[in-house]
């Protein structure tokens, strides 16, 4: 994480927006995001100009005109603050706006780029902190974002956007992508979990940097996310950008909708923490998915989604409220009867209830399974996290205690040690006849097993004489007093 200078310099900048009108933290990242591409496109532009100083040829498909210097970011950068700030509102927007393409996804997100930095001088602080970051360093520049991410939580009301990031990397590190997987997030928000896997298959598998067919497949068409709402997009695609993935696939896309949910069994990895606290109208829900499962309710309609993008093979790791688990509706059993029957459930990790705080206090699990379309599920999995880290309260403060290391280790020893572990430790597996009986009930208390500490009490008679003796001494000792007294 960031440190230092820069870290103080942008708490410096994002108090400055506070104090400037911008309170919004989205809008704030939104303004900042399209500075990074502005400044972008003019490293890519330069990269062009020294190829062609080298070959002696001239560029092809320039992304700024002649006539279009002002709007470079190393041009506009070291103007005064009130000509640079006309320059970018009057010059650099509308250039965003009909940028057509620089050969990605990001400027499909630029078209309805708005300006609103208020002031000069606070646009001149902006664009001096990141005139500071290397863009060359993915590292820090992705470190960067991310802390600024960080603040959307901060700041409350848009917490809902932002899966803890000690979970995102449990949940990559369980399923371990591989430089093969094609990765999809149905509701991306800012690509955390996107990230997160580019970051694993980076550090695990570097032959994705040396192997020009897997380069290419990581830049191009290995992660894949989805959302409608278009600031996430723009965020979620720069999130991407500065961890070093060249061209995600980062689309507008309702998954849910009519309409959206065409695609089937292309995807070899899911990843996701889907919404789920509404419903939907019957009419305007994709029909696909409500052959698999009859409901209005997100969660279960995105598991039925999840299936069907699936190939065969494919895995998923998925944050589901603890209602998934026990609900018992025909769509809740049916959905979990699938899950057990005809694909392969892997496991259940129960998450404390506080891991979500400040912004919402229910209770969740990640569901682990892979899809097969014939069964396959022997035992599940199943693990009680009491604590990830942080104390379980509205501060979440770091703390000593954390299970999460523990279910990774544990996680990969499924298959051996864990199958003898006993229902009254925090990990068991649960053999698939034991959950079929239960009606495919996966809430974890249904199978752990509790250990009482016997208790030997004084039979009844014997505490009447204990009480009559002792109240023989009490009216001996108070005709003692009486007689000191008299």
């Amino acid at each position: 994480m960031i440190t230092g200078e820069l870290k103080s310099q942008i708490d410096r900048v994002w108090d400055a927006f506070w104090s400037g009108g911008i309170s919004n933290p989205l809008e704030v990242i939104e303004q900042i995001t399209y500075l990074l591409f502005i400044r972008r496109l003019d490293d890519l532009q330069t990269l062009q100009e020294r190829k062609a100083n080298r070959t002696g040829k001239p560029i092809e498909d320039p992304i700024f005109q002649p006539g279009e210097a002002d709007l470079r970011w190393s041009r506009f950068k070291d103007f005064e603050p009130g000509v640079m700030h006309q320059v970018i509102g009057e010059g650099v927007f509308p250039f965003l706006r009909r940028l057509g393409g620089d050969g990605s996804t990001y400027s499909e997100h630029m078209k309805d780029a708005r300006f609103t930095i208020p002031t000069p001088a606070l646009l001149s602080r902006v664009v001096d902190m990141l005139d500071d970051v290397p863009m060359h360093d993915r590292d820090t520049n992705g470190d960067l974002y991310e802390y600024m991410l960080s603040k959307i939580a901060s700041a409350g009301q848009n917490g809902q956007f932002r899966t803890p990031r000690h979970i995102i990397q449990l949940m990559v590190a369980m399923t371990a992508p591989q430089p093969s997987d094609e990765i999809c997030d149905p509701a991306c928000g800012t690509a955390g979990f996107l990230v997160a896997a580019s970051e694993y298959v980076r550090g695990e598998h570097p032959t994705v940097m040396t192997d020009d067919r897997q380069r290419q497949h990581y830049h191009r068409s290995m992660f894949h996310g989805y959302d409608f709402d278009s600031t996430m997009l723009r965020i979620g695609s720069m999130n991407m950008l500065l961890h070093g993935v060249e061209q995600p696939d980062i689309r507008y896309r309702d998954s849910l909708s009519e309409g959206a949910t065409g695609e089937e069994g292309v995807y070899s990895l899911i990843l996701a923490n889907p919404p789920f606290a509404g419903s939907l109208d019957y009419e305007s829900t994709s029909k696909d998915l409500q052959r698999v499962v009859k409901t209005k309710k997100t969660e279960l309609l995105f598991l039925a989604l999840f299936l069907r993008l699936l190939k065969p093979g494919g895995r998923a790791a998925v944050i589901v409220p603890d209602g998934v688990l026990f609900g018992s509706s025909t769509a809740h059993k049916a959905l979990r009867r699938a899950l057990v029957e005809d694909q392969k459930l892997d496991a259940v990790v129960k998450l404390p209830s506080g891991v979500f705080r400040p912004y919402a206090g229910v209770s969740t699990a990640i569901l682990l399974f892979t899809k097969t379309n014939s069964g396959g599920t022997d035992n599940v999995w199943f693990y009680d996290v009491q604590a990830d880290g942080f104390s379980l309260d509205d501060k979440r403060i770091p703390t000593e205690m954390n299970d999460l290391p523990d279910v990774l280790a544990r996680w990969w020893e499924r298959g051996g040690g864990e199958l003898h572990r006993g229902r009254t430790e925090q990990s068991f597996c649960v053999p698939k006849s034991d959950i079929v009986a239960q009606a495919y009930d996966l809430s974890l208390n249904r199978y752990k097993e509790t250990v009482h500490d016997e208790v030997e009490h004084q039979a009844p008679l014997e505490m009447i004489a204990d009480l009559e003796k002792l109240e023989v001494e009490i009216a001996r000792g108070l005709a003692e007093l009486k007689a000191m007294l008299s």
